[in-house]
């Protein structure tokens, strides 16, 4: 009944949109373009999601599936996002600032639809189009637009909250959806028509991480496997957490790496733990700014991610962040078995990207003051909420990294640094265990670390360490080894606040994937008291732009790590190939 129901509603809005698209009746030119263009897009994504439906799909010739690749990701990638609809630069120039910004959201929702196609989830696909049909008619009316479009969108995000929301906490949870575990096991690899199954934008970087992983001898291929699999076996032995009471682990990759990941699906079967793998959050209410956790490909469009990284700005308010909380405690309360024998995830993450310098538009939408200080709130409960039911003294997790090819240009370079990571991944265990252990034998007599850069750096902290009675038996520093850390090479502690204090100054640094220039951050008492880059000619600006994307808007947070690295033999690679920016 209720497929029969959601078939006929799909059936209903589809045949909408395409009236929409022959024949809009809303007489502003701008707000007619916009609902043309979007309206075409979403035929095309049906179009898209016929074909597949269909049967066959895998087995069209590798240009169809690229035309298809190209033709639903086109008009944001490069120089074409410049006269897109996902652009709120443009639309808010099409549209004006109110309505511009709102429908540049709801654009860039709708771009979901690609993967729910991909995933035949039709509920999402299904409420999407009603949204849009919706908005349509409301500006079709003409009378208080901005206001209606914004209510609407509220109501929908309201409404749909339970489900979005509880469908992205079972998918880290329930091995049963298995989309992309489906691809990565039955495909053959060595054919690359497997990659457009997905449904995500697909690149160089994709097609020849995968056709050269397709190189490399099974062995090469489980030994890569096994650093990843027993580093996360050794980090519960060495938290002394009892891996035998887990039956789930949740992968988490960059596309092209299938069949790295098949070895690893099956190296942790053998430890009793199935795989549950989950895509980058679609909906906006799950993402969290433009991080994507979970498994993705190369974007299409960085600076698009980053436009929409506070699209949240259009309902948060206090009461939707009350319903979101329910929503995920209701969410977890209903898998609760599931969690309590999650182990945690583990990360494969990629380098070698160009590197990212956003534009921080004033069109795109920010987050005001109260929805900040409410951003906080949020952050902080939710993380209570998970840790009730993933407990965080039971579980653990991993993560290593691997060069993507667009670190170079040739071809032979590329493979010659893989090959590099590879041996950086898997050094001598012991050798840097002892040479660690002198170094944290000599800080354990500390009562503090003067760091003092050099040349015009200003960097000059005190970092105050914890004092310790009984060396031969308590120690202040980890020696951190290859196991939830690949590759190994550091001794880290959490300093004592009170005392810690001074300047850190970084020439040019990237933190959650974003370039810093000349970052200066300022501590008293281990406390965060003033930050300034020179990104932008505004000083004003730079201070926002730190505050959003490292103190992720709270007013100032504790300094949480000081460490020393070793790796000396990753540094001289990165010197080697001249890819330390990256």
């Amino acid at each position: 009944m209720f497929e029969d129901n959601l078939k006929e509603r799909y059936g209903l809005a589809i045949d909408r949109i395409a009236e929409i698209k022959e024949n809009s009746e809303i007489e502003d030119a701008g707000l007619a373009a916009y609902f043309t263009y979007t309206a075409e897009f979403l035929l095309l994504v049906d179009k898209w999601n016929e074909k597949r439906k269909a049967g066959g799909y895998d087995k069209l010739p590798l240009e169809e599936l690229q035309h298809w690749n190209t033709v639903l990701y086109e008009d944001i990638i490069g120089k074409q996002y410049d006269n897109s609809f996902a652009n709120p630069s443009y639309a808010c120039a099409r549209l004006g600032e109110d309505i511009g910004r709102i429908l540049s959201f709801l654009y860039t929702e709708l771009r979901g639809c690609i993967v729910f196609a991909a995933e035949q989830r039709k509920a999402d696909f299904t409420v999407l189009l009603e949204l849009f049909v919706e908005c349509y008619c409301i500006c079709k009316d003409g009378e208080n637009i901005a206001a209606q479009l914004k209510d609407s969108i509220y109501w929908y995000m309201s409404d749909y909250s339970d489900d979005f929301i509880e469908y992205r906490v079972r998918e880290q949870l329930d091995p049963s959806l298995d989309f992309a575990v489906r691809i990565i096991m039955d495909s053959d690899l060595t054919d690359l028509r497997y990659l457009y199954r997905y449904g995500e934008y697909i690149t160089e970087n994709e097609l020849r991480t995968a056709a050269f992983l397709n190189t490399l001898s099974q062995t090469e291929i489980e030994q890569m496997a096994s650093t990843f699999t027993e580093g996360y076996r050794i980090g519960f032995e060495l938290g002394n957490k009892d891996i035998s009471k887990k039956k789930l682990v949740n992968i988490r990759y960059c596309i092209g790496f299938e069949r790295l990941v098949r070895e690893e699906i099956r190296q942790f079967e053998q430890m009793g733990l199935k795989t549950t793998i989950y895509r980058a959050a679609q909906h906006s209410i799950n993402k969290r700014m433009h991080h994507k956790i979970g498994y993705y490909a190369t974007s299409p469009n960085k600076q698009m991610d980053y436009d929409h990284r506070f699209d949240n700005a259009l309902y948060l308010d206090a009461q939707f962040t009350e319903r979101k909380l329910g929503a995920l405690r209701f969410a977890y309360e209903q898998h609760k078995e599931a969690a309590a024998v999650f182990g945690g995830p583990a990360v494969m993450e990629v380098f070698g990207e160009n590197p990212f310098e956003p534009e921080d538009k004033k069109e795109a939408l920010h987050l005001d003051e109260k929805q900040q200080k409410l951003s906080v709130k949020y952050d902080s409960e939710s993380s209570a909420v998970v840790n009730k039911y993933i407990k965080g003294e039971e579980r653990s997790f991993t993560i290593i990294a691997y060069p993507l090819p667009e670190i170079s240009e040739n071809a032979d370079e590329y493979e010659k640094i893989f090959h590099e990571i590879v041996r950086i991944n898997t050094l001598d265990y012991n050798q840097y265990k002892e040479i660690q252990q002198t170094i944290i034998d000599t800080l354990d007599g500390a009562e503090y670390v003067h760091v003092k850069g050099c040349g015009n750096n200003q960097t000059d902290m005190r970092v105050s360490l914890q004092k310790i009675t009984n060396p031969q038996k308590e120690t202040v520093f980890e020696n951190c080894l290859a196991d939830v850390n690949i590759p190994l090479g550091e001794v880290f502690t959490s300093p004592v606040l009170k005392g810690t204090e001074g300047i850190l100054n970084v020439s040019s640094v990237y933190l959650n994937d974003l370039k810093f220039i000349n970052l200066k951050v300022s501590f008293k008492d281990g406390m965060v008291t003033d930050y300034s880059c020179d990104n932008f000619e505004d000083a004003k600006k730079g201070r926002q732009y730190f505050k959003e994307n490292v103190l992720l808007n709270h007013d100032t947070l504790p300094i949480g790590e000081f460490a020393i690295g070793t790796n000396t033999t990753a540094y001289v690679t990165a010197k080697k190939y001249g890819i330390e920016d990256k």
